[in-house]
C-alpha cells in the first residue's frame, strides 16, 4: 500500500479495495519503523490521523467522493495546526501549540485528508539543506550521508521514502523545488497569492508560498486543488478562480514553445546535469514542443538581491519572538534587556541569527537606500526579464539546481556556497511566478530535477507538461534502496 500514489489511493478507496483507516495504520507503522533513519518528522499525530481516517471512511460510506477524502498527508511544521506543536524547526517555538488551523490545514482537512504528522524543516525555513533544524538534520533516503535539500527537506524525505504519498511544503527561494530535485519528487511552487499564507509562519512575507510535494505531477494537481483559493484572512491572497488542475493534465504539447535561457548553462552548472536537462528537452520535443534559446540578463543579480530582501523581511517578521508573548523564554533574566537578548540568543540557531543581523543591517538608517531599495529595483528588473521572455515562449525550462545533493555538513562552514545552490530557483520567488521541479535522471546515484517556469496562474500548464513528460519517462517511478 505504501507504494500507491495519491491518485491510486483515491481510486482504491473509491473501489473499496481498502479503507482509509487500514491505509493509515500501515503508513503509521511504516513511519515508526523507518523514520528513525531519516528524521523526517518532528511530531506524529497518530491518534488524530485514525480519527480523521474513520471519519473519511464514514463520509465515503454515505456516498461522498473526493480525491483527497481519506488520503494520508503530512504538513511542514510551519503550518499552524490547532492543539498540535508547530515548531518551525526551532527551539524558539518548541513548546508552541497553535490555537487555530492555518487555512491550508483547514482546507485539506475539510476535503477529508488525513494528517499523519508534522515534518522536519530548516529553522524558520532558512536553509537549503535541512541541517539547521533544532531537531537535527534530515537525511536523504537516496543516500543517508547526503542532505535532502531544504527547507522542506522533511516533507521531501518522507514522501521519497514512501512513508506517505504527498505532503505540504513552502517555497521562499526554492524550498519546494530544490528538495524535490534532490529526492526524485515533483514539487510545485504556485503563483504568489494562489495559496493562502494565513497560519503559515512567515520567513519572508513577499516571497513565501505554500505548495505540494508528491511523486507525480498528477498527485501535485490533486493536492494543489485542495490547497489553492482565495482567503479573505490573507491580504496577499488573490481572488482568482481555481481551475480543475487534473482536467488539464492530458492536453497535447504540440506547438508548446519552450524557452531555454542561455544564462542557465554557465560554468557553475555540473556538466552531467546539463546533459540530463538537454535530454529532457529532447523528450519534450518528441511530444511536439518547440524549443528556442532565450536570455534572462539580470539573473546574475538575483542572488545578492534575494539575500538582502529575504533577511530584511525575516528580521522584521521574527522580531515578535522576544521571550515575552509566546515561545522560548530564558531562565532568570536580570532585566528586560537581558530577557530579550538571552531569549533570542538561546532560542534562535546560528543561521537564523545570521539572517536577522543581515536584514537589520540592510534596513538600518544610512543603508536602506544602498541595499534594500537597490535590491527591490533589481527584483523589478528580474520580473521584467520574465515578462519579456513570456512574450516569446509559453514556459521556461532549465536545471533546478547546479549540483546534486551534497554530503551532510559539507557546506556548513561556508554559508555562501549553500546560498549559491539557489541560483536557478530564487528568480521565480522574486517575480512571484509559478515553478515546478520534476525528476530528470541521476548523477552518481543521486536524483536530478528539471525546472519549469510559467506565467502567472499557469500552474495547470506546468502540471500538464510535467504529466506528459512523466507518461513517457520513468525517472519518477524509481524508489530509493531500502525504502
Amino acid at each position: 500500500m505504501h507504494q500507491l500514489t495519491l491518485a491510486e489511493i483515491a481510486r482504491g478507496l473509491a473501489d473499496k479495495k481498502f479503507s482509509s483507516e487500514e491505509l493509515t495504520k500501515v503508513l503509521l507503522a511504516r513511519i515508526a519503523q523507518l523514520d528513525p533513519q531519516l528524521n523526517s518528522f518532528i511530531s506524529l499525530t497518530g491518534e488524530l490521523a485514525l480519527q480523521q481516517a474513520q471519519a473519511a471512511d464514514a463520509r465515503r460510506a454515505k456516498g461522498e467522493t473526493g480525491a483527497l477524502l481519506g488520503a494520508p498527508i503530512a504538513h511542514k511544521d510551519l503550518f499552524c495546526t490547532q492543539g498540535i506543536r508547530t515548531s518551525c524547526g526551532s527551539k524558539m517555538l518548541d513548546n508552541f501549540k497553535a490555537p487555530y488551523d492555518a487555512t491550508v490545514v483547514a482546507k485539506l482537512a475539510a476535503a477529508g485528508a488525513v494528517t499523519l504528522g508534522k515534518t522536519n524543516m530548516d529553522e524558520f525555513a532558512m536553509g537549503s539543506a535541512n541541517e539547521s533544524s533544532y531537531y537535527g538534520a534530515v537525511k536523504n533516503p537516496w543516500n543517508l550521508e547526503h542532505v535532502p535539500g531544504g527547507s522542506s527537506g522533511g516533507s521531501a524525505a518522507a514522501v521519497a521514502a514512501r512513508l506517505l504519498p504527498a505532503a505540504t511544503a513552502t517555497d521562499t527561494g526554492g524550498s519546494i523545488r530544490q528538495p524535490a530535485a534532490f529526492t526524485n519528487l515533483t514539487g510545485l511552487k504556485p503563483t504568489y497569492g494562489r495559496v493562502s499564507r494565513w497560519g503559515m509562519i512567515a520567513y519572508a512575507s513577499s516571497l513565501d508560498q505554500g505548495g505540494p510535494l508528491a511523486r507525480t505531477a498528477e498527485d501535485c494537481a490533486i493536492l494543489l486543488q485542495g490547497m489553492a483559493g482565495f482567503d479573505a484572512n490573507d491580504s496577499t491572497s488573490i481572488d482568482e478562480p481555481v481551475p480543475d488542475y487534473s482536467a488539464s493534465l492530458n492536453g497535447s504539447l504540440q506547438g508548446l514553445r519552450i524557452g531555454v535561457p542561455k544564462e542557465y548553462f554557465s560554468e557553475g552548472l555540473d556538466p552531467r546535469i546539463a546533459e540530463l536537462i538537454h535530454n529532457s528537452v529532447k523528450e519534450l520535443q518528441k511530444l511536439g514542443a518547440v524549443v528556442k534559446e532565450i536570455s534572462l540578463p539580470n539573473m546574475q543579480h538575483a542572488i545578492p538581491a534575494y539575500y538582502v530582501i529575504a533577511p530584511a523581511e525575516a528580521s522584521s517578521n521574527l522580531s515578535r519572538f522576544d521571550g515575552v508573548r509566546f515561545g522560548y523564554r530564558c531562565e532568570d533574566p536580570k532585566d528586560l534587556t537581558d530577557l530579550y537578548k538571552r531569549s533570542r540568543g538561546e532560542g534562535f540557531g546560528a543561521e537564523v541569527q545570521r539572517r536577522i543581523m543581515v536584514g537589520a543591517y540592510a534596513l538600518s538608517a544610512g543603508y536602506y537606500d544602498a541595499y534594500y531599495l537597490k535590491a527591490q529595483k533589481i527584483r523589478r528588473l528580474v520580473k521584467n526579464d520574465f515578462m519579456a521572455a513570456f512574450n516569446e515562449v509559453d514556459i521556461i525550462l532549465g536545471p533546478t539546481t547546479p549540483n546534486p545533493a551534497w554530503k551532510l555538513g559539507a557546506k556548513n562552514s561556508d554559508p555562501v556556497a549553500a546560498y549559491l545552490e539557489d541560483v536557478y530557483t530564487i528568480t521565480a520567488n522574486l517575480a512571484g511566478l509559478p515553478g515546478l521541479s520534476m525528476p530528470a535522471g541521476f548523477v552518481d546515484g543521486l536524483p536530478v530535477g528539471v525546472q519549469l517556469l510559467a506565467p502567472y496562474f499557469q500552474e495547470g500548464r506546468l502540471l500538464n507538461v510535467a504529466h506528459q513528460y512523466q507518461l513517457h519517462t520513468d525517472w519518477h517511478t524509481r524508489t530509493p534502496t531500502g525504502f
